[in-house]
């Protein structure tokens, strides 16, 4: 399986005003890397796991990235 997340390093020019963002990333959810969900997929063992993961399939379960801290750029 594919990392859910992607990085890419912008352009900067020579001539850009502002300071550039060294490295950006975005998220992919994991239902792109699924075509079709395939039958008898394991779920989460209690109803409580699944809410608190808010799908009822670990393998369609995406976690946020942990916040950044003020002093990160």
């Amino acid at each position: 399986m594919s990392s859910q997340y992607k990085y890419w390093k912008p352009y900067i020019g020579p001539f850009d005003p502002c300071p550039p963002i060294k490295v950006k990333v975005y998220a992919t959810p994991p239902q792109l890397y699924m075509g079709f969900q395939p039958p008898g997929l394991p779920q989460f063992p209690t109803p409580q796991e699944a809410l608190l993961a808010g799908t009822l399939w670990p393998q369609l379960f995406s976690p946020y990235p942990p916040p950044k801290r003020r002093d990160e750029k």
